[in-house]
């Protein structure tokens, strides 16, 4: 909201960068939507994404949205792969990207996936789950086509044991999935989601946004995971 949607000439760039570091600069809440943000080209967006907030303006906004003002910070599909890509999840700070760095990759299935897919909490130490409990089983729309969750067998351990890993896949009965059925991406130890190590930063895969009273009236389950209301909850 309010930056420049034009961005032909390089100088409308150069407004835009401004913009939205004031916009950062007088926020709470930074959001990274995702619905096939810039085109959803393979391997593209989250990498787009990326490379506009390592733009050292925008880097130093958000360096002070997170470590002054202790703002929560949110991304959902190609805001997930932006997150991840500057290292904001699982570290907690714009990074270089290591060779053993996690990241999100082509699904195993090789193509888009677009349907339900059950999650169960496993961790609510970030404040964007204050408003859910360990072992809460959702239903959540996933639709990407680069959502597997990969990253060294240590890495993973470390954060499924610093509560970093909020969410997992798992099947109807909340068991965690180890076939597509119930993991539809194939991701490494069935995540779906993961925070920065104060949980303030949350990246997510599944479209928590939504949600209604009359999206998915044929799928049984809780649908509403909170996640807004927890993130709003936060500043009250």
């Amino acid at each position: 909201y309010g930056v420049p949607s034009i961005n032909l000439r390089h100088f409308d760039i150069d407004d835009s960068i401004t913009a939205m570091a004031t916009l950062i600069r007088n926020s709470q809440i930074l959001m990274v939507p995702g619905g096939f943000s810039a085109g959803d080209e393979p391997d593209g967006s989250g990498k787009f994404i990326a490379a506009f907030f390592r733009n050292p303006h925008i880097q130093e906004a958000v360096n002070d949205f997170l470590h002054k003002r202790q703002g929560l910070m949110l991304g959902i599909c190609n805001g997930f792969q932006a997150l991840i890509k500057l290292g904001l999840v699982p570290w907690g700070e714009i990074r270089p990207i290591e060779p053993e760095s996690p990241t999100l990759t082509f699904n195993t299935i090789g193509r888009h996936i677009s349907r339900m897919a059950y999650t169960k909490i496993t961790s609510v130490k970030s404040p964007w789950f204050t408003k859910s409990n360990v072992d809460d089983l959702h239903v959540i729309p996933v639709s990407h086509g680069e959502g597997r969750f990969i990253g060294p067998h240590q890495l993973i351990r470390d954060l499924f044991a610093n509560g970093q890993v909020a969410t997992q896949y798992v099947n109807q009965d909340g068991k965690i999935a180890d076939d597509m059925r119930g993991n539809p991406n194939g991701s490494h130890g069935a995540i779906e989601c993961i925070t920065s190590p104060d949980g303030r930063i949350l990246g997510k895969m599944g479209h928590s946004e939504r949600k209604g009273d009359n999206v998915a009236k044929n799928i049984t389950g809780v649908k509403d995971q909170q996640i807004f209301e927890s993130g709003v909850a936060y500043f009250q």
